[in-house]
């Protein structure tokens, strides 16, 4: 049987006329697809608006070179975000990446969604953290947050992190692979984690996070950036710097 391709969707309180600039203004764009990294500009402008893109702005679709297919529907006054991907053997080359694509988008929408309805897509911060862990690990058992693996969206939480940060929010996300939390001392933040799927490259799995805070000064933001990257760089499993 043919795999039915993945449809991912989130409702952004919001009415579709200001969801799709989102996804049509590189400024905006930046506030909520990827991290800070060298080069988000160029992978922003080729994914979104390469020569292969298609958009029609009075439907509110979107088309993209990959065969990723984004279209927004309302619903009283809300907007529901929809992401249709391509069937998995649409491009033989990039099937390895496949499941890590549709996990992204998965984590991109939760960020948009949080970004408009909590900050209006007003600039972030962002750290990402990636990597192996110890066999049977997991990304929420290294940060802590093992207490948060029986609640639901919407569900208010108090933890502190083996980051040494004491973290109160909401539960805004529960997937199969991935959990975004709410963190209230960062603007309120977007925390984002949950397992990296296995393929060639990575025969094993891995873990990520994916923190976006506002309203942090520089002196803030570079005390918590280094702290969180040491945490992890000496998390069990952890491959040896080079």
């Amino acid at each position: 049987m043919t795999e039915t391709p993945p449809v991912i969707e989130v409702s952004v309180a919001a009415a579709p006329s200001v969801v799709w600039p989102a996804l049509r203004d590189p400024e905006l764009l930046r506030r909520w697809h990827g991290w800070d990294i060298e080069g988000l500009d160029d992978e922003i402008r080729e994914i979104y608006f390469g020569d292969d893109v298609t958009e029609d702005s009075e439907a509110f679709t979107l088309a993209l070179g990959g065969a990723d297919r984004f279209s927004l529907h309302e619903h009283d006054g809300t907007t529901l975000v929809r992401i249709t991907r391509p069937p998995r053997d649409a491009d033989p080359a990039a099937d390895d990446w496949y499941d890590d694509v549709t996990e992204g988008w998965t984590t991109f929408l939760q960020f948009l969604k949080f970004g408009i309805e909590r900050h209006g897509l007003d600039e972030r911060r962002t750290l990402f953290l990636e990597g192996p862990v110890a066999d049977g690990d997991s990304a929420r058992h290294l940060l802590g947050l093992d207490k948060l693996a029986d609640m639901k969206v919407g569900d208010h939480f108090t933890a502190v992190a083996e980051t040494g940060d004491l973290l109160h929010g909401v539960v805004c996300f529960v997937g199969e692979h991935q959990t975004a939390v709410s963190v209230d001392d960062l603007g309120p933040g977007l925390l984002q984690f949950g397992e990296q799927p296995v393929n060639s490259a990575r025969p094993n799995g891995g873990a990520q996070i994916l923190l976006a805070a506002y309203d942090l000064d520089d002196e803030e933001w570079a005390e918590l950036e280094q702290r969180w990257t040491e945490w992890w760089q000496a998390r069990p499993g952890a491959e040896p710097a080079t």
